[in-house]
């Protein structure tokens, strides 16, 4: 009985009459309902903000991502994809659920579940024989074996493996890229059985090229430490730069030159870390682990959160050496968003800066092309309103636009002898100087707040 059951569940994946719900309709799960649409499954998205639903019905999205309105408005049309309110109503019409809430951390930096289980509440409640249950959302290890499995079970009265299945198939998409890395990253699999695992890749393989067949408890830790290792590196990057500081050394030519061995990728350091994942995941692999003395993951979190104070220390340096109080100085941040080219503000590192120079007294203005965040500070319209009459620009961003910046227009528009912080390091000092500005890059040789003092 058991193989004529996953043998129908096969045939009904490749033949795209399995009917799926996705529960959460966010960063993740809206791009997840609207790709399996586009492969030809009949996809139902859920959410409970009526605006969300009403805009996907429209054929509209409110996250924003490059692309993803035009998918979701063309699957609306073609009848593949809908969204609702009402949980319980698609989960009764559904042959699979994949699960993408979120799985935030509290302040204490513990996981919080909640959504988690109150999703799992209903799937539980309203599960039937041969389901498919794959869980997208990021879990502490253990959460699969130890949460998930006994809570359905508990709640459907089925067993897993036996009665239904239920794989763990992480996401690994980043804002401003989430169509094309889910597609094309090679997607992790770990069911709790291999039932489990052999459905639930036969799912992912009709819209990603690669998918990787592990167990649940596995591909749980991968994909803490996937990002885990990119915040412990970014870590040690900004460490270094501490240390360049402090030798008069520039940090860029130090990268550089050590990461011409073929063994060393040192990663780039910056104003912070922010973003959904790098400062909450790593919090979420060290979940019941006790501290120890060599705890690696926790150093290099209050190293990447103590850089934003950095960063503010920078530009109370620079303005005073250039004979300015930081206190009745007005200040243009660039950028609020927490990476790159993307709208996407979660975590940025622009938060606790801004918040830090309003709490000191600044006149903060702030300008991103993508993001509308401003963290209390003025908006303004362009780099050029941004600038004007500024004694100080703080980089904290590293948008294409910023970065062809003309150093001598911008000059133009700031206060007798200007500073400009760079936090990315995306200018280049000498052209800085040239221009009149005085210079305070992180860990930068040329004129840093060693020099300039």
């Amino acid at each position: 009985m058991k193989s004529i059951t996953i043998k129908k569940l096969i045939e009904d994946v490749r033949n795209k009459n399995l009917r799926l719900v996705v529960l959460g309709s966010g960063y993740v799960g809206l791009p997840t309902a609207a790709l399996f649409a586009e492969t030809g499954f009949k996809v139902i998205a859920v959410d409970p903000k009526p605006e969300v639903v009403k805009n996907i019905n429209n054929g509209l999205s409110l996250v924003n991502e490059p692309g993803l309105s035009e998918l979701v408005k063309r699957n609306v049309e073609a009848g593949r994809l809908r969204a609702t309110q009402n949980t319980a109503e698609a989960l009764s019409q559904a042959d699979s659920v994949i699960i993408s809430v979120q799985t935030p951390i509290d302040r204490n930096k513990k996981p919080n579940l909640s959504f988690l289980m109150k999703a799992l509440e209903e799937v539980g409640k309203t599960m039937k024989k041969g389901m498919l249950v794959i869980i997208s959302s990021t879990v502490p290890p253990g959460t699969m074996l130890e949460k998930v499995k006994p809570k359905l079970e508990s709640l459907s009265g089925l067993k897993a493996e036996a009665d239904f299945h239920l794989a763990y198939v992480p996401e690994r998409m980043a804002p401003g890229k989430a169509l094309k890395e889910f597609v094309e990253s090679p997607r992790l699999v770990g069911g709790v059985g291999p039932n489990s695992t052999k459905i639930a890749t036969e799912l992912f393989k009709t819209v990603c090229k690669t998918v990787i067949e592990t167990d649940a408890a596995t591909a749980e830790i991968a994909k803490l430490a996937e990002n885990t290792y990119r915040d412990i590196n970014i870590a040690f990057a900004n460490q270094l730069a501490l240390i360049c500081e402090q030798h008069g050394v520039d940090v860029k030519e130090v990268i550089k030159l050590a990461n011409t061995h073929p063994r060393v990728n040192i990663h780039t350091p910056g104003p912070g870390v922010g973003g959904p994942c790098l400062p909450k995941d790593p919090y979420l692999l060290i979940c019941g682990i006790k501290p120890s003395t060599g705890d690696i993951v926790r150093v290099a979190r209050r190293i990447n959160d103590s850089m934003p104070k950095h960063i503010v220390k920078l530009v109370v340096e620079a303005l005073k050496a250039a004979g300015k109080s930081v206190e009745r100085s007005r200040i243009a941040v660039l950028g609020t968003a927490y990476k790159g080219n993307v709208g996407d503000s979660r975590l940025s590192p622009a938060e606790p800066i801004i918040g830090e120079l309003l709490s000191l007294g600044a006149k903060v203005v702030v300008y991103d092309p993508y993001c509308p965040e401003t963290f209390g500070a003025k908006r303004a319209a362009n780099v050029k309103h941004a600038a004007e009459g500024s004694d100080c620009i703080v980089v904290v961003t590293d948008h294409s636009e910023f970065k062809s910046i003309d150093l001598n227009e911008l000059r133009s528009f700031m206060r007798d002898n200007p500073v400009i912080v760079d936090g990315r390091r995306i200018f280049e000092p000498e052209k800085a100087r040239e221009a009149g500005l005085r210079y305070y890059g992180l860990a930068s040789v040329k004129s840093g707040a060693r020099k300039n003092k």
